[in-house]
């Protein structure tokens, strides 16, 4: 897949880069585990590893992250991000980030 055929997991790993400037940054677009269209961009997990963390509490780590994302979207929908996000420090390159469970439905079928 091209990456003209990915603009949303661009726009998001573009962003993230620019803002943080992440030491590792992974972007996963788990949206095929979900009932979606084949090629649809609405289920995300990033895990993004900055100095720019240090001495932030995790809950705004996260807002970081979404405030980036949201303004690299510019109106365009993410339906669910999960977020990884670490300083130097914590990060241990053995690390594996792990999918997600599947989708049970939306009704937790």
């Amino acid at each position: 897949m091209s990456t003209v055929e990915k603009p949303i997991e661009n726009a998001i790993r573009a962003g993230l880069t620019k803002e943080l400037a992440p030491v590792h940054l992974e972007v996963v677009n788990e949206s095929y585990m979900h009932n979606v269209p084949k090629g649809s961009e609405t289920h995300f997990k990033v895990l993004v590893v900055s100095p720019q963390f240090e001495g932030l509490p995790l809950i705004k780590r996260h807002r970081l992250v979404n405030e980036i994302v949201k303004s690299q979207l510019a109106g365009d929908f993410v339906h669910a991000l999960s977020i990884v996000a670490k300083t130097p420090q914590q990060w241990d390159e053995a690390y594996k980030l792990e999918p997600s469970p599947n989708c049970k439905g939306g009704f937790g079928k």
